[in-house]
């Protein structure tokens, strides 16, 4: 019963499932988001080389965590999305492509949202809380006078922001494929205000905890920190390290992964109880659903299953952001 409570609830979150959104307003929204990860192509550029892996682990921890869903009053759980957390390490051009990597994986391997509107996917959960919670986290620290302190509070309402926005989007698109607004902004703001509680909670944990541990690792919040440990470069054998302890603390939280709530995501509850979830179009091919392995049972199936993603998230990531920094290397300027 747990098993099958899980991969029911992991399908949704904010997550849109094909058949939620109009054909124009998928298109409209992959439009925006390929343009928007084409700038970030061009942007990132600000990584050394020797941090080029933390995109990778940020990746596999994002993906990780977001298999993890906690539970909160009234029957309904959400999970970390994550894009503040990355932005507030990474900065929000890296974030962003950090975050496509992890939502079109949920989407093409484990059939976790839909392929026609997986551009509004990204651009809601990636784009639009990378730079929503570098905007908020950063100016809030800076008016926190880099205290470290304020870097908990900074964190948190990053967080809760970016969530917030990322819901907001999800609710607009929703009203111009024809739902009504009346009663699609209530039910999705006011249960995603409660769920965003959560994901600031865990950005200002994730935040504060990096800091305290390896400053180095936080170089995109110098200027506002003001540390000189934020400043250091970090060594190959070092990063070896990290990278190692990353992946790990992934894995771990993948093998927490079936004693996340079974109650249904945000998004999930609202089209239950709007009488809409019936739209939601059964994908048209399956790998790996619902984060499960064909053939395994249990929930030993979506432990392994999200093993897989996790490391294949951060191949992706890493690979990516390698490939990007060697043709900017051969690229005269």
């Amino acid at each position: 019963m747990l098993f099958e409570n899980l991969a029911q609830q992991i399908l949704l979150g904010l997550h849109i499932p094909d058949g939620f959104l109009s054909v124009p307003v998928s298109a409209l929204w992959w439009i925006l988001t390929i343009a928007a990860l084409a700038v970030a192509v061009r942007q990132v550029d600000g990584l050394s080389e020797r941090q080029i892996p933390l995109m990778g682990v940020m990746a596999a921890f994002i993906f990780a965590g977001q298999m993890l869903n906690f539970p909160i009053p009234g029957g309904t759980s959400g999970h970390l999305l994550g894009g503040a957390l990355a932005a507030l390490l990474l900065g929000p051009w890296a974030a962003s492509l950090v975050m496509a990597c992890v939502v079109a994986l949920q989407a093409l391997l484990f059939q976790d949202g839909g392929l026609l509107v997986l551009g509004a996917n990204i651009f809601n959960m990636g784009i639009a809380t990378a730079f929503v919670g570098w905007w908020v986290g950063t100016a809030l620290l800076r008016a926190f006078g880099g205290q470290r302190w304020g870097l908990v509070a900074a964190g948190f309402v990053a967080g809760w922001v970016s969530l917030m926005v990322a819901a907001i989007l999800t609710s607009v698109q929703l009203v111009l494929s024809g739902l009504s607004a009346a009663i699609v902004f209530p039910a999705m703001l006011g249960v995603h205000a409660v769920i965003g509680i959560g994901e600031g909670l865990i950005t200002a944990a994730a935040l504060a905890f990096v800091v305290a541990t390896r400053p180095d690792l936080a170089s995109t919040l110098t200027g506002s920190l003001g540390t000189d440990a934020a400043r250091r470069g970090v060594g190959r054998g070092a990063l070896a390290g990290i990278t190692g302890v990353g992946l790990a603390i992934a894995a771990g939280l993948a093998l927490l992964s079936p004693l996340a709530s079974g109650d249904p995501d945000g998004l999930e509850r609202v089209a239950e109880d709007q009488g809409f979830l019936e739209r939601a179009q059964d994908p048209a091919y399956n790998v790996l659903p619902d984060y499960t392995i064909p053939g395994l049972d249990g929930p030993i199936s979506t432990i392994v299953a999200g093993i897989v993603g996790l490391l294949i998230v951060f191949a992706i990531a890493y690979g990516v952001t390698l490939l990007l920094r060697g043709n900017k290397a051969e690229t005269p300027r």
